[in-house]
């Protein structure tokens, strides 16, 4: 079912597009690259050595960004896995496509107000990719479609992959991962994701190559090998995040051996905030958690390394970076036409994967918690969020669909959101609860 035409028009006019189009900075990339988008599974900034983490030493990420640019205000569309990368794929806000909550149950689906799985009509980098001469795959975990009783969801071809390995949240789980007993053990996931993409890159070196890599073993359970004992512990999580990041460079390692390194743009990012938070390590000073609006559900890492290209060593603190901007930036960047079956919420920030900083010009809106039936689940205490939010400049404003519950932040100076400033600044408070109500209330019904 293809989003309204009104509901698409209204949301244009409120969001448009994020970018201006002096970013554009396809001119100045001599050759279309391969491209590799790692995804990690609920991976926090605390995780990460080169953004302060300092539980587990992750010197392979860490070389990434030192070859690379690191940004630091890159945020995912959603604090939960579905609707997140609903809007990497797509560069629009989920709930434009019924994609509200984790996709569950049908029954779940419903009381979460959302579809059963992302409408095939929807935008799709891959897609546009594959359109313009790419060798498309995906290998890891999908999560937008398919598995529980959901067995009507379109296969990953329809949203334009050639070749595609995934878990048991799609519409095709490979045997050897869901199979009883599974040939492939937790332990062992991203090492047979990146096997399956270095095989894919041997196989189609001589053109050019778009593979999501998105393993899901950051994500609880945490097994890290058959020794261990169950539970959602750092004695658990630690080993699991060091394989990893060992895993990782066995990738960086390949693509180098394959004499692809300086024509491969290499993406790292993760889908939404960490659970459990380990009482905040793993949220690197922000507020929050996964399910949650605050900094820590939807600030996340981002890193972008592409030799010769790409700076080497750089901090961005400025570019306010958005998941959906992924779409347009990677298809400016490879000189790929935009889709055209629906106007996109992201903007061209290629200019700011280069390594130019970017000002954003259109504000930036999330929702999480559409309904009180129990499918959306929460953290605990002040790190719960009111369900509505948007940020424009420095200031972020959290709101409940209802109108109640309004927080004020200015997130540069505040990042840990500690000082409302809602009633110190009433009349700015006003106008962007104005802006992210009408934007709620815009977005298509159940």
């Amino acid at each position: 079912m293809k989003t309204p035409t009104r509901y698409l028009l209204s949301l244009f006019a409120i969001a448009a597009i994020a970018a201006p189009s002096a970013l554009r900075a396809a001119d100045a990339t001599p050759v279309r690259p391969h491209i590799i988008f790692i995804l990690a599974d609920d991976l926090g900034p605390g995780d990460i050595g080169c953004y302060g983490g300092q539980q587990v030493p992750t010197p392979r990420i860490d070389q990434l960004a030192k070859e690379g640019v690191r940004f630091t205000q890159f945020y995912t569309a959603s604090p939960v896995c579905s609707p997140s990368r609903t809007g990497l794929l797509t560069g629009m806000f989920p709930a434009r496509w019924r994609i509200t909550n984790y996709l569950q149950t049908r029954k779940g689906n419903r009381a979460s107000e959302q579809a059963d799985f992302l409408d095939a009509h929807a935008p799709s980098l891959a897609r546009q990719l594959q359109g313009a001469g790419y060798a498309t795959g995906h290998f890891g975990k999908w999560h937008m479609g398919g598995g529980r009783d959901v067995n009507d969801a379109p296969k990953l071809s329809a949203y334009g992959f050639d070749e595609y390995v995934s878990t048991w949240e799609s519409p095709e789980p490979h045997p050897d991962i869901e199979g009883a007993p599974p040939k492939v053990k937790r332990w062992e996931r991203t090492g047979f994701f990146v096997g399956k993409t270095l095989d894919f890159l041997r196989r189609h070196r001589d053109q050019p190559c778009f593979v999501q890599l998105w393993p899901d073993d950051v994500h609880t359970p945490w097994v890290p090998d058959e020794r261990a004992t169950r539970g959602d512990t750092a004695a658990n999580f630690h080993p699991v995040l060091r394989e990893f990041d060992r895993q990782l460079g066995r990738l960086f390692d390949g693509v180098r051996e394959l004499g692809l390194d300086e024509k491969t743009l290499i993406i790292f990012a993760s889908d939404n905030g960490p659970h459990p938070t380990f009482d905040g390590a793993r949220s690197a000073g922000l507020r929050g958690a996964k399910w949650s609006l605050y900094e820590a559900g939807i600030r996340l890492p981002f890193i972008v390394r592409w030799p010769g290209h790409v700076p080497a060593g750089r901090v961005d603190e400025t570019t306010v970076l958005a998941a959906v901007d992924l779409l347009p930036s990677l298809c400016a960047l490879t000189r790929t036409p935009l889709p055209k079956t629906a106007p996109l919420d992201g903007g061209d920030f290629s200019a700011a994967l280069l390594g130019q900083s970017a000002a954003r010009q259109q504000p930036l809106f999330w929702e999480y918690g559409r309904t009180t039936t129990g499918t959306f689940l929460y953290p605990k205490g002040r790190d719960r969020s009111p369900n509505v939010a948007v940020r424009e400049g420095p200031w972020k404003l959290l709101i409940n669909a209802d109108g109640t519950g309004a927080e004020l932040y200015d997130v540069i100076a505040d990042r840990a959101e500690a000082h409302d400033l809602s009633a110190e600044k009433p009349d700015l408070a006003k106008r962007l609860a104005a802006t992210a109500l009408a934007w709620r209330q815009a977005l298509p019904a159940p």
